[in-house]
């Protein structure tokens, strides 16, 4: 029985899907179901799926960082993206080797990528296709007209609201619903969940290491390997150290 996971952050999507497949390809078990990249990573990490449904658009990973990361971990994964129309991502999908699904997903387009995801099942992802892929689309398509990244929040520290520059951020680390917020003069406490975060800030600056934290890279002294495949990250500013778990390390390659 063939493995698959599915990332999507928009419920009713992924619940549609859920049903279509159930229609196509009723064998196939569903092992996660996942609203945002860093879960998708971490449950292909974890299960080993033979197919993995990734949205390109997701807070904090895209679904191509997942893809580009989840290669490493599981090389036998075959990838579907799901994608709201664009021309230009279209034309890039058609040129690779790279399976892809329109929303809303029409039926029999569903059924026929089935038919090719089984015929791959088994053989190891075509990562040169892959590669080229997320060079073509680029983080502008990936994020047309996105706000522009956070600057400053508020965050509550016993009585006490502080005002709290971007900049000064070490990391932010999931603490329940909320969000702590480490910088160099201590923490304070964020009252929106970490999920909240991804999508406003900078990405080029903050990179999720895993679920549960997202790391300043101005902050990073060093990232060290295990012999695991987890990562340890030494901070400029602060005592402690960071765990980088073993899927997000290949997010750190050209570091």
């Amino acid at each position: 029985m063939a493995k698959c996971v599915i990332a999507e952050d928009e419920a009713l999507l992924r619940q549609a899907l859920l049903e279509q497949l159930a229609q196509v390809w009723p064998e196939l078990e569903v092992v996660a179901e996942c609203e945002d990249g860093a879960s998708a990573l971490e449950a292909i990490a974890e299960h080993q799926p033979e197919l993995a449904f990734l949205d390109i658009r997701m807070p904090g990973l895209t679904g191509l960082e997942v893809a580009a990361a989840a290669a490493e971990v599981s090389a036998a994964t075959q990838i579907v993206f799901v994608t709201a129309y664009d021309h230009y991502a279209i034309d890039a999908f058609e040129r690779g080797a790279i399976d892809y699904l329109l929303k809303p997903i029409a039926p029999e387009r569903l059924a026929a990528t089935v038919q090719r995801v089984k015929a791959r099942v088994g053989h190891a992802v075509d990562t040169e296709a892959l590669a080229s892929l997320v060079r073509q689309l680029g983080a502008n398509l990936l994020q047309p007209g996105a706000k522009q990244p956070l600057t400053w929040i508020t965050a509550s520290s016993g009585r006490e609201t502080q005002l709290i520059l971007i900049d000064d951020v070490i990391y932010f680390r999931a603490d329940n619903k909320y969000t702590t917020v480490v910088t160099a003069a201590g923490e304070a406490l964020l009252r929106k969940p970490i999920r909240e975060l991804l999508g406003a800030l900078d990405p080029a600056v903050f990179k999720q290491i895993h679920r549960a934290t997202i790391v300043n890279l101005k902050a990073v002294a060093s990232i060290v390997r295990d012999d695991s495949g987890k990562g340890t990250i030494k901070l400029r500013s602060r005592p402690e150290t960071l765990t980088v778990s073993q899927p997000f390390m290949a997010l750190f390659r050209s570091m």
